[in-house]
């Protein structure tokens, strides 16, 4: 088995807000967590923490959870890893607002019979097959969102984990039931890597190469050669920055089975 993970910030000036993990107990197996932590507009977020803390004590709980319990589906452990992480701050902020600290998430667990999955938002997850096809698991409802109405806060707000908007793993734990989720035997799957909207900007916004080619590049040159290959496009000024900033957190796992 081979795993390779990086993560870089977009900015020196700003703490990195994504979170990635990846934990293969000698007993076999194996699980990987991404999260993206959402950057909150300018005006507060009625946290007293912020998001680089949220997505630690989300991450750590969803990596712990994801090893020491293999009879609890993955949609549960998110809901159940929610659930710990808003009771440690419910005392001391506003957790009913609306940019109270969130993530994307994105959760793989595998054991000799299967390779299970969980996608939140706007992370990417590749399945590559033994004959090297590749499968882009996607939640696509951010990406429904008109343009125009995410240059909008208030309209954004009122697209938060609801009905026709979008939904991030924020506080509250029925989240989870939003996820998009699967499972697949362990004997179809070769690789999987997990990236925040970051590193997948390669593929999905500047077209540098398609899925296939996205794993590739992370099969060859690992991690950091793929978030070094997105630095190099963004830095390009005749390039359109992506969703409204030139350089963003990037991070990204692969992993051989």
């Amino acid at each position: 088995m081979r795993i390779d993970l990086a993560t870089a910030p977009g900015s020196q000036e700003r703490p990195n807000e994504d979170w990635v993990s990846a934990s293969a107990p000698a007993s076999g197996g194996g699980v990987l967590v991404v999260l993206d932590g959402v950057t909150p507009p300018a005006g507060g977020d009625g946290c007293a923490h912020g998001v680089p803390w949220f997505v630690a004590r989300l991450g750590g709980r969803l990596t712990e959870l994801s090893g020491s319990r293999p009879d609890m589906p993955l949609d549960r452990i998110l809901a159940e890893a929610v659930r710990a992480t808003a009771e440690a701050h419910r005392d001391t902020c506003d957790l009913s607002h609306a940019r109270t600290p969130q993530a994307t998430v994105v959760v793989v667990r595998w054991d000799e019979a299967y390779v299970e999955h969980l996608v939140l938002s706007d992370s990417v997850l590749l399945l590559q097959a033994p004959g090297g096809g590749v499968t882009a698991v996607l939640d696509d409802r951010l990406d429904r969102v008109p343009p125009e109405v995410l240059r909008s806060v208030a309209a954004t707000d009122a697209l938060r984990n609801a009905e026709g908007g979008f939904f991030t793993a924020a506080a509250d734990p029925s989240v989870a039931a939003r996820a998009v989720t699967g499972r697949t035997p362990r004997a179809r799957v070769r690789a999987v890597a997990a990236l925040t909207d970051g590193a997948s900007r390669w593929t999905d916004t500047f077209g540098e190469g398609d899925w296939a080619e996205c794993l590739a590049v992370l099969r060859k040159e690992g991690a950091e050669g793929l978030i070094g290959r997105v630095r190099a496009v963004e830095s390009d000024r005749a390039r359109p920055s992506a969703r409204y900033k030139r350089h963003d957190d990037a991070s990204a796992v692969y992993a051989e089975l």
